[in-house]
């Protein structure tokens, strides 16, 4: 598979985010030649269309990664529904068509896998989209996320550009969100375990009845998809996108359940207290695994094991947080 050579900046949106950071730290690594381009939040805001516009025709970067959202667990995903589908369709929206605007020829859009619906068939294959209801408790956030998908999609259609998105399962690692009402499972449960091992705390109750089986993928291993996806020149690669709506999975090919992961945390992070389940609080979906089948047969595999990556992000988190 060949490097694109005609690709010379590339600007991440979302870059002080667990996934831009990702992203920018293995570009750096594997491509030091490529100039990243980025821009704070107090300099360009996203949710502006004339802001984003300018920017777009100023840098005229040859690639954009939009890895900027407004994300959270399940308590922020219901607290704040309007928030979650006003300001994702806005900040997506705004640079997906700067860039028609001012002719930028690659875009990859990242989106999530709660695209799909509450009781898709497992594992989730692309094509399952848009087959059923989706899950109430992240609604809003999926709704965006689905729209952005098909604005690629649709442009793609229309326009004749080269757009893509990655669906990626449920994300952890270096530059997680560990607030304690506000996180996702992983982080969440480590800050919470960690906490409890502090301050000796003899029980620790986990939301929901633990039976929900969720697939995780480590950060590193998105961000080299988006690498190899959004940077290499394959025809391959365009013609599976293009059979498969623009759009393709991204997960770790394992799941597990809610109480063997706690179990895991608990171990990782040391901490022997009792572990208890308040099924007073909603599971979300299920069951969510996806078939990543179309992007390994374009050469992406995870390389990074469940275990390992909760190793590597406690690590994170005590350097980072404390």
């Amino acid at each position: 598979m060949k490097f694109d050579t005609n690709i010379k900046s590339c600007f991440v949106a979302g870059h002080k985010g667990m996934v831009g950071s990702s992203i920018i730290r293995l570009l750096v690594k594997k491509h030091p030649l490529i100039r990243v381009l980025t821009s704070d939040k107090s300099d360009l805001n996203l949710i502006n269309q004339s802001q984003v516009n300018a920017f777009i025709n100023k840098k005229k970067p040859d690639l954009v990664i939009i890895a900027a959202a407004k994300v959270g667990g399940i308590y922020k995903n219901l607290t704040y529904p309007a928030e979650f589908l006003y300001e994702n369709l806005m900040i997506q929206n705004n640079i997906i068509h700067a860039c028609y605007n001012n002719n930028i020829p690659r875009v990859l859009f990242l989106g999530s896998s709660c695209i799909y619906p509450r009781n898709s068939n497992q594992p989730i294959k692309e094509c399952d989209l848009l087959t059923g209801s989706l899950e109430k408790t992240n609604e809003a956030y999926a709704i965006a996320k689905i729209s952005g998908i098909k604005m690629c999609q649709f442009y793609n259609q229309q326009y004749g550009t080269n757009y893509k998105s990655l669906m990626p399962t449920n994300l952890y690692g270096q530059g997680d969100n560990y607030h304690p009402e506000e996180s996702h499972v992983i982080p969440g449960l480590i800050r919470r375990f960690h906490d409890a091992k502090i301050h000796n705390i003899p029980q620790i109750k986990v939301w929901g009845t633990g039976t929900a089986l969720r697939e995780f993928l480590y950060v590193d291993d998105l961000a080299d998809a988006a690498i190899k996806i959004a940077f290499y020149d394959s025809k391959k690669i365009n013609m599976v996108f293009h059979k498969s709506n623009s759009f393709m999975n991204v997960g770790s090919g394992e799941e597990i359940s809610i109480a063997k992961l706690a179990l895991k945390i608990a171990k990782t992070v040391q901490y022997n207290g009792k572990i208890s389940f308040d099924s007073n609080i909603p599971d979300g979906t299920p069951r969510k695994f996806l078939d990543s089948s179309l992007i390994n047969s374009i050469g992406w595999k995870p390389k990074i094991s469940l275990d390992k990556g909760l190793r590597q992000t406690y690590d994170f988190f005590k350097s980072e947080v404390q």
